[in-house]
C-alpha cells in the first residue's frame, strides 16, 4: 500500500516543478519567517501532513479501507498554492526593498510565472472538459426536465438516464430520483433494478413500467433514440414533454398532490 500512495504522489506532482518549488518555499520560511502563526500554518501543519501521508502504518491501513481514490484527497489538504504565493510574494517584497532592487524583483516576479506556466498544461485542452452549456454548469437538458416536472411546494420522484442522473441534485434539490450517482461508479458495484432496466439497449416496457411504479416514480425519463418493446402509452404513461433529446413520461398512477 506504501508503493500505491507514492505512485499517487508521483501522479499528483506530475511534471514535479511546482513540488520542487514548493519544497524550496518551505526550506525558506523554515529558515527566514519568525511570526509563528504563519509557521504554524504554513510549514509546521503541511510538514506534519506529509509525514502522516507517507507513513506506512498510516498508507497501509487508510489505503486498504478506503482505496486510491480517496487516499489521494490527503494531499489536497496540501496549501501547496498558499504557500508558493505567500513566499514567492516575500522574496519579491525584500528584493523591491533592496537598492536598485526592483528590476531583480521583476525579474523573479517573471520567473516566477513562467514556471507556473511551464510546470502544468492548459487545463481547458482535456477531453474532461467542455463548454459550459448554462450558468449551472450543467447540460441544459437537465435544467428543461426538470423546470417541466417542477411542483412547487413538493418533491418529485423521477428516473432518468445514468448521463443525466449526476447532474440532476447539482441543479434540483426537490426532484429526487430512485438510484443516484452510485449507479455511475462501476468499481462500486452497485446494483439497482430500475436503473438496468432503463439502461438496456431495447427496453423491456411491461417491466419498466412495473419497477419505476414500485419506485414510486412520478415521472420517467427516456432518450428519444432508446427503443422499447412497446409504447409505454400502453400502459397508462403520458407523454408530457419532449426536450433535447428526451422524452419525459408522467405516470397518472402514481398520485402526485399539488399543494
Amino acid at each position: 500500500m506504501w508503493e500505491d500512495a507514492i505512485a499517487l504522489f508521483r501522479e499528483y506532482a506530475g511534471t514535479g516543478l511546482i513540488v520542487i518549488w514548493y519544497v524550496i518555499c518551505l526550506i525558506y520560511l523554515w529558515i527566514r519567517e519568525k511570526r509563528k502563526y504563519i509557521r504554524v500554518l504554513l510549514l509546521y501543519a503541511p510538514v506534519l501532513l506529509l509525514l502522516i501521508y507517507f507513513n506506512p502504518l498510516f498508507a497501509g491501513l487508510i489505503y486498504g479501507l478506503v482505496g486510491g481514490e480517496i487516499y489521494y484527497r490527503i494531499l489536497w489538504l496540501l496549501p501547496m498554492t498558499v504557500v508558493i504565493a505567500y513566499t514567492s510574494t516575500c522574496i519579491y517584497g525584500q528584493l523591491a526593498e533592496q537598492d536598485k532592487g526592483r528590476l531583480r524583483a521583476d525579474l523573479f516576479a517573471l520567473c516566477a510565472v513562467g514556471i507556473i506556466a511551464v510546470s502544468g498544461s492548459f487545463i481547458y485542452n482535456s477531453p474532461l472538459f467542455s463548454r459550459a452549456e448554462n450558468r449551472y454548469h450543467v447540460p441544459d437538458s437537465v435544467v428543461h426536465i426538470c423546470d417541466a416536472i417542477q411542483v412547487p411546494g413538493r418533491e418529485v420522484m423521477a428516473a432518468f438516464p445514468l448521463e443525466l442522473v449526476p447532474y440532476v441534485r447539482q441543479y434540483s434539490s426537490t426532484t429526487c430520483m430512485p438510484y443516484g450517482r452510485e449507479m455511475t461508479v462501476e468499481r462500486w458495484n452497485y446494483y439497482n433494478e430500475l436503473s438496468e432496466a432503463m439502461e438496456q439497449e431495447i427496453i423491456e416496457t411491461e417491466d419498466l413500467v412495473s419497477l419505476a411504479r414500485e419506485a414510486g416514480c412520478h415521472f420517467c425519463i427516456l432518450p428519444e433514440k432508446k427503443k422499447t418493446t412497446e409504447e409505454p402509452e400502453k400502459y397508462g404513461w403520458i407523454r408530457i414533454l419532449n426536450t433535447d433529446g428526451y422524452i419525459v413520461y408522467r405516470d397518472p398512477a402514481i398520485e402526485l398532490i399539488i399543494p
